[in-house]
């Protein structure tokens, strides 16, 4: 994690989240934006959770990013606690295969909005929380166009290599 002071904020339901969320925290790093990561649960530490996410504009935190699979209430609990971005990511947790927490999380009532990645997408909270931050700091958005550009070659060597094979 960067030493400096975080400005997003990553919470996860529960422990068992961390594979999926890990993907976030480490793409974050990746980008140079730093970070604090959590567990708290909307039903078991629920003052908890009101607290950090009351707190967190307080603490420097710019986006919130709250993963939960099953009844993927956390996302929408941030949201009511703070006015900053919230991005949920529903996590593949149950036979639904994680269908339930995008529906839980997709559904907000107006006016508690929560911007919401799809099923274990915790890579593109990552991309979308970087975007947000990126309007006003010009150094992370040119570190964004070269993740962009990394993977645009990418998909062009993959191209060329098919187009070699196919010959």
């Amino acid at each position: 994690m960067n030493p400096q002071a975080p400005l997003v904020g990553v919470v996860m339901g529960s422990a068992s989240d961390l594979d999926v969320m890990r993907k976030c925290s480490d793409l974050l790093s990746e980008l140079g934006v730093a970070h604090e990561v959590r567990v708290m649960s909307a039903h078991r530490t629920p003052e908890a959770i009101a607290t950090w996410a009351s707190g967190a504009a307080g603490r420097g935190l710019r986006v919130l990013i709250a993963g939960a699979g099953a009844a993927a209430a956390l996302p929408g609990v941030v949201a009511a606690h703070t006015h900053l971005p919230v991005i949920g990511v529903p996590i593949d947790a149950t036979a639904l295969r994680g269908v339930d927490a995008l529906y839980a999380i997709v559904q907000m009532p107006s006016g508690v909005p929560v911007a919401t990645v799809g099923i274990d997408g915790a890579k593109n909270a990552a991309v979308l929380a970087a975007r947000i931050l990126a309007l006003q700091d010009d150094a992370l958005a040119q570190r964004l166009e070269a993740m962009s550009s990394d993977s645009r070659a990418q998909v062009e060597a993959a191209d060329q290599r098919v187009r070699e094979e196919a010959q």
